[in-house]
């Protein structure tokens, strides 16, 4: 009997058109497209000097040239994002400690991989502390490459 095979998501993601991530978006089929574009604006809001791509197929969130976070949209269910500390595996990862309210957000995937699984119907009440939690990632990169960034968000 032939192994089985991981089920597949529903999504129809489009093929990525270099590296722009509003053509992406506007074609993708995705029942929580519109959540996936108000998240998205968070990112990019949350800290200075993130910038966004089209990378494994999906949008992703950068600061000088390293990735940190991608959206994972084989959910239908919750809009995902996998936080990481880059593209490339680390012989030395950097280890992200998170405060309280942005570690509540996370599942730890290893050491510096996290996945966020957002709700739907509780996106109002997770800006605040998903903010943070994108602050406080890129303030712990690689200093040669992020911007310092600081906890709390501008009044």
């Amino acid at each position: 009997m032939p192994p089985s095979r991981p089920l597949r998501s529903t999504a129809k993601l489009p093929p990525p058109a270099g590296n722009d991530v509003d053509a992406f978006l506007e074609a993708l089929e995705h029942p929580l497209r519109d959540d996936v574009v108000r998240v998205r604006r968070w990112v990019l809001d949350a800290a200075p000097g993130v910038s966004e791509a089209v990378k494994w197929n999906a949008p992703s969130f950068r600061v000088g040239n390293d990735f940190f976070a991608t959206f994972h949209l084989r959910s239908t269910t919750e809009v995902q994002l996998v936080f990481h500390t880059g593209a490339k595996k680390r012989a030395q990862p950097k280890a992200i400690v998170l405060t309280p309210a942005a570690a509540r957000l996370v599942e730890w995937l290893s050491e510096d991989r996290a996945l966020v699984a957002l709700a739907p119907g509780r996106l109002s009440n997770l800006k605040a502390p998903f903010t943070t939690l994108v602050r406080e990632w890129v303030r712990q990169l690689d200093a040669t490459t992020a911007p310092t960034v600081p906890l709390k968000p501008k009044a």
